[in-house]
This record gives structure tokens, sequence and C-alpha cells, in this order.
């Protein structure tokens, strides 16, 4: 025995004790008690912390309803504002559309807003405590269909995590909004990905997926540890090339359900853009998956099948990645019907046994309740117009098509159209009143196929040409999940409704694109009090109470998929549009209303020499490139992106390098050299220079 060596083992174990003593005094790591400490015995009693809203639906449950009675039919009339949060997009950023979901927990509410943005705000007061801005690659916005947007964070064990609209998620301190790790989830950068959605706590690991199938990507979601951020499992939606071999099991069952011969380099679609849901009893994890791409299937699989997992739900155990069960809502899906609606959970009697269920109501406009166990459909039937099916069968669960539904020939009339009966507004369960309530659209569109398709990288590719219904009407439908009867429905104003919120007071509260904030019975959909904001509201509200007084708290801020639909009807046209979190309680004050929205002058545009056919090019590539952000110039309307047919002479001057050289992809207009030319671009600035032309004269009355 070395004497000397074993002489030294006191002095090393006090130096290795007081080095764990300092680094466990210089840890991030929350704990109990810390700010934003949610676990699931928190979770699973959340009943019992009204002062809290928990999760993106308050419970792990996601009815997006609350038990808080405070406020109720009998008070409500007396709601006003408590206090607003100025959330406008700092750094000279344009103001997006606000669709989050808070969550409070002891007093501090975490949301976030466009550009990815996290705001921690005292929920009493509306004082800010921290923001996080994760600085967005504005290159991405070129892949956006629906506005740089985030829908929520998640709040767990101390953290917050948010997914960040070019591809990352990111951990954060709840208490500081410390960065503690960062994970890159894109699988390919040089495709048209982005993340709007919140992720989703499960079991051990934090999930999430994305958005981009009408840009031709493959969707996925990606399971990370909690703790570390290290990558646990990745689960694709649909198949690759057969030829690449499969990535899990699954994808090589989906397989059998698509033509060897598909278009595989379109990618598919299938991305798991929208709300989550969790069931910690079951240990499943629920993912409802989004459209084709392209839309037509006899360009994507030409022999057809039912192309899994498209328009699907599915059941995923989060320990192991591996699916447990699915159900498609829409075999061969050519409509752009997606089901990443937010996902309920309940307990449910039906047929004289209560069943655990689970509830959605997608795009294509049939309410669906399946057992959450097995995924076996219980009821099924529309809730708006629906021509593409007559109905579900019950003993397939599938969806009965009518030829009206087919436009692989000739065009044809379809309701719904591609926005979807009901887009990702989230819909609430209330178990008070036994009724979900949907913030429904009852629309139909022209489906017309392309003639040919081929794929082009970067670009819009879906594979039909769009006229949507101007006659479109928005509802906020109350029905009955069992027997599928419809207990009352209310017309809404506007285009862009909001999200909604269901209470133990007997309530059902839900802002709107006009600027007000309503407060409708829940029982009969009578509108008890209205509350003028001035600002667009799509986001679903919450409830919470703090030193026993219940407020009602919302996210206000238009945009979104409906961006430039009808948009004069809307707040947004009258008011200036910028993002604000509101929250009210009883014997509140009036809500401040903003600034009027004041367009500038149009100016004389620079003397330039026109040509009809470069106006006609330019014109052409307008219509095909830009005109989804930046609308029709003829016959102008009002847009929350700017006017091209107001450019100051800067602007016209910067034509070329903010097109082709990104000079303002901070502000999310991208680089668009990888498809158009220098001559495509002088092609539009002349077509923009006739058009401002034009419409110069005719404000100076010189026509």
């Amino acid at each position: 025995m070395d004497v000397k060596k074993w002489a030294l083992l006191p002095a090393v174990l006090t130096v290795f004790v007081f080095l764990t003593f300092i680094a466990g005094c210089g840890s991030n790591e929350p704990g109990s008690g810390d700010p934003g400490w949610i676990d699931l015995e928190r979770l699973l009693n959340s009943d019992n912390e009204l002062e809290n809203w928990m999760s993106l639906g308050r419970d792990f449950q996601q009815q997006h309803y609350s038990p808080a009675d405070q406020i109720n039919t009998a008070n409500v009339s007396e709601l006003g504002l408590a206090w607003e949060y100025d959330a406008r997009t700092p750094r000279g950023r344009v103001n997006r559309g606000f669709e989050a979901v808070p969550i409070v927990v002891d007093g501090i509410m975490y949301t976030s807003g466009p550009w990815s943005i996290v705001y921690a705000i005292d929920a009493k007061t509306g004082e800010e405590i921290w923001t996080y801005d994760p600085e967005v690659d504005g290159a991405f916005a070129r892949a956006e269909c629906c506005d740089i947007v985030n829908r929520g964070v998640q709040v767990w064990k101390g953290r917050v995590y948010v997914a960040t609209f070019d591809g990352y998620l990111v951990s954060m301190d709840a208490g500081s909004g410390l960065v503690l790790w960062r994970v890159d989830t894109f699988v390919d950068r040089t495709r048209g990905y982005s993340i709007t959605g919140a992720p989703q706590i499960a079991g051990n690991v934090i999930v999430i997926g994305n958005g981009g199938a009408d840009f031709g990507v493959r969707g996925y979601i990606t399971a990370y540890d909690l703790t570390t951020g290290v990558e646990e499992w990745r689960f694709f939606m649909v198949p690759g090339d057969p030829e690449n071999g499969y990535e899990h099991p699954e994808m090589e069952f989906a397989a059998e359900t698509w033509d060897p011969d598909s278009d595989w380099e379109s990618g598919g679609g299938g991305t798991a853009w929208g709300q989550f849901a969790y069931d910690p009893h079951l240990n499943l994890l629920y993912v409802g998956t989004g459209n084709s791409t392209p839309y037509p299937i006899w360009f994507r699989s030409p022999s057809g099948g039912d192309n899994l997992f498209l328009a699907s739900i599915l059941a995923i155990n989060p320990d192991t990645g591996t699916l447990v069960w699915y159900y498609q809502t829409t075999p061969g899906e050519i409509w752009d019907y997606t089901v990443t609606q937010n996902l309920v959970l309940a307990d449910l009697e039906i047929d004289g046994s209560s069943r655990q269920v689970l509830m959605v109501a997608p795009k294509n406009g049939f309410l669906y309740v399946l057992d959450r166990e097995t995924g076996e459909l219980l009821t099924a039937d529309n809730f708006v117009r629906v021509t593409w099916a007559t109905h579900i069968d019950m003993d397939s669960g599938r969806p009965v098509l009518t030829e009206q539904g087919n436009y692989e020939d000739e065009p044809k009339w379809v309701f719904p159209w591609d926005i979807g009966a009901h887009s990702w507004q989230q819909m609430s369960y209330s178990p008070q009143t036994e009724l979900v309530y949907i913030p429904a659209i009852d629309a139909g569109m022209l489906y017309t196929s392309f003639d040919e398709y081929s794929f082009r990288p970067g670009e819009w590719n879906v594979g039909i040409y769009y006229l949507a219904d101007s006659l479109k009407s928005e509802l906020l439908v109350a029905r009955d999940p069992v027997t599928q009867e419809e207990i009352w429905s209310v017309d809404l104003e506007g285009v862009g409704n909001g999200g909604v919120l269901s209470t133990g007071g007997n309530l059902v509260f839900q802002g709107n694109a006009n600027g007000n904030f309503v407060a409708h019975r829940a029982d009969t959909g009578e509108i008890l009090h209205q509350i003028p904001t001035g600002t667009g509201i799509m986001a679903a509200p919450i409830t919470y109470v703090i030193e026993g007084e219940q407020y009602v708290a919302v996210m206000a801020g238009f945009g979104g998929a409906l961006l430039d639909y009808f948009i004069e009807e809307n707040a947004a046209a009258t008011y200036e549009n910028y993002g604000r979190i509101l929250a009210f309680k009883l014997n509140g004050s009036e809500v401040p209303l903003p600034p009027k929205r004041v367009l500038p002058d149009i100016s004389e545009p620079p003397a330039r020499s026109l040509s009809d056919e470069s106006v006609t090019k330019g014109g052409n590539l307008y219509g095909e490139f830009c005109a989804v952000c930046h609308g029709g110039i003829g016959g102008e309307r009002i847009s929350l992106y700017p006017s091209l047919i107001r450019m100051a002479s800067n602007t016209h001057e910067q034509f070329n390098q903010i097109l082709l050289e990104g000079l303002y992809e901070f502000n999310g207009m991208a680089n668009w050299s990888d498809i158009l030319t220098e001559e495509d671009a002088d092609a539009i600035h002349d077509y923009l220079v006739s058009e401002q032309k034009s419409a110069w004269r005719k404000q100076e009355n010189l026509n």
C-alpha cells in the first residue's frame, strides 16, 4: 500500500465536495418553487388552481375551459379593461398577427408574438418582467403561407420553451429569460420549412413539428430531452422515395398507400403545424397532420391510394416515438383539408358508457369524436355546409365522396374552401354545458387543377388555381358532440375571428376581427356584452384568478392566413394594427382605441421608360410571386403589407436591391434572386410604376 497516496485522500475529498457545492450554487437548473414551476401533479390538479392557466388549453385535456365563475351571466356586463401591454414589434419590423394563447403560472404570464418573440409579464398589472427576441431570420418569410406568427410557448419545471419561425427550439429560464439551450429542428434548410405552432410537453420529452407543405416539404415531428435538448426520436408523416429506404417501420407501412412512382421530389406534405395534446394517464401524444403537396393526387400519387399519414390524427408513444393508432379523416386528400386544428380531450357518456374521447373539428367540415385509447370512431357529422362528401360511414370510418369534390377533369365549386370550415383558431369544450364551441367558416372555393405540374423549389407547389368565395360567412357554432346536434349558432362579422374560451360562469368569450371582445351566454349564444378594442382579435382568450379577482385576457393583433381577405371589413382597416395584450376584470375601464389608420398619399413615381411588353410581363410575375402578400394592385385594397403603389422615391431607387439582394430581409421581404432575374425584377418594377402612375393621376384628378 502507498501510504503517501492514501494520506492525500481527505484533502482530495474536501476539494471535491467544495467544487461540487460551488457548481451547484452556480447551476442554472430551476427547482420547485422557482418561477414557471409546473409539474405533472400541478397540471393534473389544475381545477384546484384557478389562479393559473398552465397549458395552452389550461389543463392536459386542452379544453380551453375554466371552472372559474366569478365573472358570470349576471355581472359580465360590468367587464372592463384591467391593463394593457403594448406588444409592438421591436427593431422596426412590420407588425404581424398575434395568435398565441398565454400561459399563467403563479402570477406571471408567459406568451409569444410574431417573429417568435417571448414575453414574461406580471399577470396582475401588465408590467413587463422580461422579453426574449430570437432574431428570426427574415429570409424564411418567403416560405410562409400565413404570416410570421407564433401560437404559444410551453412552461414546465421552471423553463419556457418556444419554437422559432426559422426552425429552432429554445429552452429559457422562466425567471430571467436566459437561454439554456437552442437546437436546430430542420432536416433541410433549403426547403420551405417554417414553424408557427407551439411545442408540446409529453412525458420526458418536448415535441415540435413544422409547416410549409404548400412549398413542397415532407412533414415530421421531433422529440427532444426537456433538460438537455438532445434529440430522442423523429417521426416522419409521409414516406420518402422508397429507393432511399425507410426511417422507421411506420413509413414502410404508409408507403403501401402511395404510388411507388409518386412525385417524391415535392415532399408529400403532411406537416404537423398545429396544437398537439398529451394524455399522461394513457401516455399518448396526439398529433394532427396537414395537407398534401401538391393537392391533386393525380400529380402526387397517380395511381391513387389513401396516402398515409396525410390529414390524419396520430397517437404516438412519446417514450419510443412509435405509432399506437391512427385515424385518417380525409383519405387521398386533395383539398388542403388539414387536421392541425386543436385536439380536445374529454370524458363523455356515449351509448350508456363513459368514454375517454378525443374531439377535433378539422378543415374538412366534420366534427369527429374518437376513443382516444384506441382511435375508434364514435360520432361524426358536418358542422357547416359540405359538398365533397355526403357523410362519414360509421362502419368504415371513411367519408362517402361525391363527384362535386372531384376537380380532375373540370373545375368544381367545393365546400369548405381551402382555409377550412375551421381554421387554427381554437375551439372549446365546456363540461358544464357539454357542448363544443367552434369558430366556423361557411365558404366554398372553385378548385381548378393545373393542366400539368412539376415541382418548383422555393415556390408555391399546390398544383391548383384559387378562386375563393366572396359570400363567405363566419359563425360561432355550439354543438353537442355526442348527438351531433347543433344547439345554437351566431353569425359573426368580419373575416378572421378569434378562438374561443368557455367558463364555469356559463360564458363563452371570443374576440373578433372587427375589434370587439364578446361575451356570449354559453347555453343559448345570446350576446351579453361587447367591449370595443379597435384591434382585430384572432387568438383565444384565457382566464385566471389573482388575489380572489378573476381576469380574462387575450392577445390582440390581426394577421395570419386571412391577412388580405376583405380586410376593409376589419378593425385593422380603421385603426393602426399593432400587438396588444388586453386583460379584463369586473368594474374595469374602457379600452383606449389605437390611432386611426392613415394611408400616405400616392406620390408621382419616377420617370421610367415603359414598354407594353415589359409591363405585361411584370404584371404576370407580380400576380405569380407578389400578390399573395401585397394583394392585387387594380382597385387597391387595404393590406397589412406595404402597398406597392405607394412606394416612396427611395424604395424605387432600391427596388432591385430589395427584391434580389435581400435588403429588407430583416423585415420579412426575402431575397428572390434564386427565382427572379434582374430582367424579371425590372419588369415587375415597370408594372408597379405603371400602376402607381395611373393611381397618382387619378388621385390628382389628372385623368
